[in-house]
């Protein structure tokens, strides 16, 4: 069984791409010893995920992915968009980050946004990147307490359901993670 190197310490975020890679040994930075904050500084999804994945190819040697994901709101002009995990700041609380949303939606009719995923694949040598995107709108309440982020408030397209109120499997079948790593599961077959 192939092992592959997440750069990530997200354990909600690790246990979703792992169910989503059953024929692979998915490991963890820290499963590796890695618990430094890796820095994310680029203005677009496809950019901090080629910084995370950089940055663990030049420190440990090691083939790695990572991803980067988040919500896209249009009536906010994108926002919170490459800044969904810290929207409400630098603890990354979840609850914080949903209650700055939907304060900033109080009033506004349109609702519509996305959930999009960047995955990163960087082998030492070559780069190769897989995107998922997932369109709904945005709730008026926290419904359901499935998942993490955004999941009790984002309603995706063709469900009265949020994304909190879906089993794993129902939400894996089409999530924005889940059509990254699809992608990203066909290339490494052809390898």
């Amino acid at each position: 069984m192939t092992t592959l190197l997440l750069a990530s310490n997200n354990s909600k975020k690790i246990g979703e791409i792992k169910k989503l890679l059953p024929n692979y040994i998915v490991k963890s930075l820290a499963e590796i010893g890695c618990t430094e904050d890796i820095p994310e500084t680029a203005s677009t999804f496809k950019g901090n995920a080629l910084l995370k994945a950089q940055y663990l190819v030049k420190k440990y040697n090691l083939p790695c992915f990572s991803d980067d994901s988040g919500l896209v709101v249009e009536a906010l002009n994108g926002e919170p968009g490459i800044y969904s995990a810290r929207y409400a700041g630098a603890a990354k609380d979840d609850d914080l980050n949903m209650d700055k949303l939907l304060k900033n939606l109080d009033g506004i009719e349109n609702r519509k946004a996305y959930f999009t995923t960047v995955i990163c694949f960087q082998d030492g040598t070559e780069i190769h990147y897989f995107e998922g995107q997932i369109h709904g709108t945005i709730g008026h309440q926290k419904r359901g307490n499935q998942g993490f982020g955004y999941d009790p408030i984002f309603i995706p397209n063709g469900s009265q359901k949020t994304f909190a109120e879906l089993s794993d499997q129902e939400k894996n079948a089409n999530s924005h993670r889940s059509k990254a790593v699809a992608k990203f599961v066909e290339f490494l077959n052809q390898q």
